[in-house]
């Protein structure tokens, strides 16, 4: 026969539950007994075990016991709907925590750091940001440098975001066809193409002189994160062989620009 009562021993089996708990929550008035014996031990009946099936469950959400206390005591509807809200604030930790595990995954197969997806949240700066930062660091007393930043300043805030995502997204492309080019020399026709190709982006923020172009490939010749990145869309030498293509560029920039001067001298 169903018993019409469930002792805090009972309710230790259903549940699983402690009995220093069943009684914190019974002195904190958050699960209280519907009854007491004659001997004075707490009786709970199904609604008890039910609001304890409850109370459980926010736990599980990492709530606070205080908030829970006041949940409990809300209609189902309101319950519902604050109990959403937690839902959607758990959905972005899951999307957080799969970007963490996916980055991490990628670390320990080899990925280098600077090619992670990592610091999207909370108040370390996202790695774009960092490499934008260590560049002004680096180069923020140069005029190209300045140079840059006014251009940029004249680009509206709002499509700021959009046109770095395009920028980043051409400079993808480019590396990649180098990299479908590396077997080729530097000097040939089509490599070089590639590097008008990735000059002209460049210009959308800056003066592609030889100097800031020279300057570029020894950055990404020797800097180990441009090197890490540049290299993720070949081999270990893609990063030498743009180097290359771009200084080749330079010189013939150079020699053209010495050939004009003569002709007009």
């Amino acid at each position: 026969m169903k018993k019409p009562y469930y002792t805090v021993k009972d309710m230790i089996t259903i549940t699983g539950v402690t009995k220093r708990t069943l009684h914190y929550y019974d002195e904190i008035h958050l699960l209280k007994p519907y009854s007491y014996s004659d001997k004075g031990y707490r009786l709970y009946n199904q609604e008890d075990l039910k609001k304890l099936r409850t109370i459980l469950l926010l736990k599980e959400l990492d709530l606070p016991l205080k908030e829970i206390a006041a949940i409990i005591q809300l209609p189902k509807q309101e319950q519902r709907t604050i109990l959403a809200g937690h839902y959607e604030a758990m959905q972005i930790k899951k999307q957080n925590l799969e970007r963490t595990l996916a980055n991490l995954n990628d670390f320990i197969s080899g990925k280098d750091i600077s090619n992670l997806d990592i610091f999207q949240e909370g108040s370390v700066l996202p790695l774009k940001e960092q490499y934008q930062m260590e560049a002004k660091y680096v180069y923020g007393d140069t005029d190209k440098y300045q140079e840059y930043e006014k251009n940029i300043k004249q680009i509206p805030e709002e499509e700021r975001a959009a046109v770095f995502e395009a920028f980043d997204q051409n400079m993808q492309d480019v590396f990649m066809q180098f990299a479908k080019l590396s077997e080729e020399s530097p000097a040939s026709e089509k490599v070089q193409q590639i590097v008008l190709e990735w000059k002209s982006y460049l210009e959308q923020f800056m003066i592609g002189d030889t100097e800031i172009l020279q300057c570029i490939a020894y950055t990404y010749k020797e800097d180990k994160s441009f090197k890490a990145y540049i290299n993720q869309f070949g081999n270990d030498t893609l990063n030498e062989f743009i180097h290359q293509a771009i200084l080749y560029h330079c010189e013939d920039e150079k020699l053209s620009h010495k050939n004009s001067k003569s002709i007009q001298d």
